[in-house]
């Protein structure tokens, strides 16, 4: 179906930060499958884990018990704030088996009243009727009427307004530590951990979405511990199987309790495919020094980039995001200053408010951050020669 705008490009390869075009073009790729690729491509250690499995078990139903599942969970529970972990295929499974959990959680303890979620203006949570209905952008709504209830709209990084939409309806805060369609908006200091007071005071959850910002992306597992919070569920997906689809929901206890055999399922999730590329990824991402070697590279990168703007003015007004998931906003139209890079040699990905996205897989190398900055020295300064007028950007996620 036309449901993508797709570049023309034909890609056949890829190795570790690099894709190579059926037309023998090697770009430097720091759109990384639009944050998915968390390892490079082709990385040795997940080629080998798979090809492993793939010798030995494809499916076989969570009728059965999946050790490669078992043992995934608890790494993420050690890992992580959670108790309990269900498996799933993508991010808009995850967060879906998130919404339902918040229900069911209220239904449970003697609220079923309660089954409204706090959400954010500009965000993007998937592509499935509740959650464009919970992203609430308009240009993902559009033709899909009526619009799913349940989701009051706050502005990001505002206490006040949420506060004020809490209502006896009301069962979870829903939110991105950082906003990625929505065009790396980074809150402001303390807000994850005023929201998890707010939840505590009124009773409700506080679900976050970290299909992008975890598995490593900012330079932490998940982006919530910077703050330090606890949350009561969490989405994962994109960067967790290294490109491999799988998605997983992340609760404590006592959310996690609620659930019960038959109240939620997936045919494909926690496949034992999908469990070796995950356990695989972790294997790498846990593995000692690799988060503070992606803050080291974040911080260089975004230093790069920030030098890039205050050389192009004219292209860049604004640097934006942590670790490795950044961005910067530009005053000509964004779709065509990525098109430009793409052009040049370097990928890219678009995003909300007239926003570019650099985020590359996590084992770049100062060596990349160099020739992709090059790169848009290069661009920058022939888009100033002959610019393009600036308009709204679009996202992908």
């Amino acid at each position: 179906m036309p449901t993508y705008a797709r570049a023309d490009l034909v890609i056949e390869r890829g190795e570790g930060m690099y894709l190579y075009t059926s037309d023998n073009r090697r770009l430097i790729d720091f759109a990384a499958g639009v944050a998915v690729v968390s390892l490079g491509h082709c990385h040795p250690t997940l080629v080998a884990a798979l090809q492993r499995q793939a010798a030995t078990l494809w499916h076989c139903s969570n009728l059965y018990r999946i050790p490669g599942q078992e043992r995934l969970a608890a790494r993420l529970v050690e890992a992580s704030f959670a108790d309990s972990v269900f498996f799933s295929n993508s991010g808009l499974e995850a967060m879906e088996a998130g919404l339902k959990l918040v229900r069911r959680y209220h239904d449970e303890t003697g609220h079923p009243e309660r089954w409204r979620v706090v959400v954010c203006s500009d965000a993007f949570h998937g592509r499935s009727l509740a959650t464009i209905a919970a992203g609430g952008q308009p240009k993902h709504l559009k033709g899909f009427d009526p619009v799913v209830p349940g989701f009051d709209r706050v502005a990001y990084g505002n206490l006040n307004e949420t506060r004020v939409a809490i209502g006896p309806e009301t069962a979870a805060i829903l939110v991105e530590p950082i906003q990625g369609e929505g065009g790396l908006r980074v809150p402001p200091p303390g807000y994850l951990g005023a929201l998890r007071a707010i939840a505590d005071e009124f009773g409700l959850l506080l679900f976050l979405d970290e299909v992008q910002t975890g598995m490593g992306r900012t330079g932490k597992l998940f982006a919530h511990e910077w703050d330090g919070v606890r949350p009561d569920i969490v989405a994962v997906a994109k960067g967790l199987g290294g490109g491999f689809p799988v998605g997983a929901t992340l609760a404590v206890e006592r959310v996690a309790k609620v659930m019960t055999a038959g109240s939620h399922g997936s045919t494909f999730g926690g496949n034992p495919l999908a469990m070796a590329a995950a356990n695989a990824t972790l294997d790498v991402m846990l593995a000692d020094g690799f988060f503070e070697r992606v803050r080291t590279l974040g911080t260089s990168l975004k230093r790069e980039i920030e030098a890039l703007g205050r050389r192009h003015p004219r292209v860049v007004a604004e640097v934006r995001g942590l670790g490795l998931m950044l961005g910067f906003k530009t005053t000509l139209e964004n779709s065509s200053v990525a098109q430009a890079l793409q052009d040049a040699g370097l990928l890219t990905v678009l995003a909300g408010d007239n926003v570019v996205r650099l985020v590359p897989p996590l084992i770049v190398e100062e060596s990349h951050v160099r020739e992709a900055m090059a790169i848009m020295d290069r661009v920058f300064a022939a888009l100033v020669e002959k610019p393009v007028p600036a308009k709204a950007g679009s996202g992908s996620a």
